[in-house]
């Protein structure tokens, strides 16, 4: 990934963070015919130290882990809040108009071996801790104990499990660090006027870090 100095991000703490608030993610791997991709919710064990690994399952219908190289490394790709960037933002364009649009965004790319399982066990515990997880926030969290023990056997059958002890983590934030204070203020303020919260918070979090 082309990460420029002023946008890099390598404090394994913050990446972590940012993988754990995400959760989805896009993996990447080369087979004897080409790429595949799949798309899927991950978690983060963080052992081995210092990057961790990630854990989850794919359908067992679906080729990618079957098929995956195991000689080469399998690229983990979580994205941020991203969005567009209007030069009307900034005060800049009343100063002197030498303004461009961009795009703002945050990506992370985890990189490793892709490990499978499918030791019944082991994926309940995966799909156990994926769900409680997610439904923590809920007034009335659904357990996977809530559904027939039978069915949820049935269920483990048509999945496999993947594992990713991360080798390499990388981590870009473009959120306009690269930009005069005023323009900075300006693109915080003017995302917050255009209904883009979530955008505007990433900004002010990235150019006070």
């Amino acid at each position: 990934m082309y990460v420029p100095a002023h946008f890099a991000e390598s404090r394994v703490d913050l990446l972590h963070d940012a993988i754990r608030r995400n959760g989805f993610a896009t993996l990447i791997s080369m087979t004897a015919d080409g790429l595949v991709a799949s798309h899927a919710p991950l978690m983060l064990d963080p052992d081995p130290a210092p990057y961790g690994t990630l854990i989850g399952h794919l359908a067992k219908a679906n080729p990618h882990a079957r098929t995956a190289d195991p000689g080469l490394q399998t690229l983990v790709v979580f994205q941020g809040p991203d969005g567009y960037i209007t030069p009307s933002y900034y005060a800049a364009k009343q100063q002197h108009g030498k303004v461009v649009p961009t795009w703002n965004y945050a990506a992370i790319h985890a990189y490793g071996s892709l490990e499978v399982f499918d030791d019944p066990d082991r994926l309940l515990a995966v799909v156990t801790r994926l769900t409680d997880r997610h439904e923590a926030k809920r007034a009335q969290p659904w357990a996977v104990a809530d559904a027939p023990a039978d069915f949820v056997q049935g269920m483990l059958r048509a999945i496999i499990g993947i594992a990713l002890p991360i080798a390499r983590l990388e981590g870009k934030v473009k959120m306009s660090q690269n930009r005069p204070a005023a323009d900075q203020q300006g693109t915080i303020d003017g995302l917050r006027r255009d209904g883009e919260p979530a955008l505007a918070d990433a900004v002010a979090r990235a150019i006070s870090s």
